[in-house]
């Protein structure tokens, strides 16, 4: 099972009646995070195989998990706020078991996302699962 903010995501998207309103809804999820730092916008924590800018900054306290990212388009930064609800605040062992392509479809992230920005969003993914090893 995922997170409870996930599990609240996937109950709005349920609730929002069309993709336009989903859509609109990411984008919104994406203004609402806070900006990224400059200081950490830099190649190392850059995530190569996007097409924006992305940068994530991973934050291990103890044993729980979580990471801040940004982005320069605004459904990518949507998209960053919806992993985050995906993987914040789990225990860093769990990262890797996180069935991340199963929660996202529970979103018809897959259905609606170009080849392109679907490429990127698993781009993401690995750069969480591969900090958090």
């Amino acid at each position: 099972m995922a997170q409870p903010a996930f599990e609240e995501l996937v109950d709005d998207f349920e609730f929002l009646d069309d993709w336009e309103d989903r859509y609109r809804h990411v984008i919104d999820l994406g203004k609402a995070m806070p900006p990224l730092e400059d200081a950490f916008k830099v190649p190392a924590t850059k995530v190569d195989g996007c097409a924006s800018q992305v940068w994530l900054v991973p934050d291990v306290s103890g044993d729980t998990f979580h990471f801040r990212g940004d982005s320069d388009a605004m459904i990518v930064r949507g998209l960053i706020a919806v992993l985050t609800r995906l993987y914040n605040g789990i225990e860093v062992n769990n990262v890797r078991t996180v069935d991340a392509g199963g929660e996202l479809a529970r979103l018809g992230l897959n259905d609606h996302l170009s080849a392109q920005r679907s490429n990127g969003l698993r781009a993401m993914i690995d750069r969480i699962r591969g900090v958090a090893s």
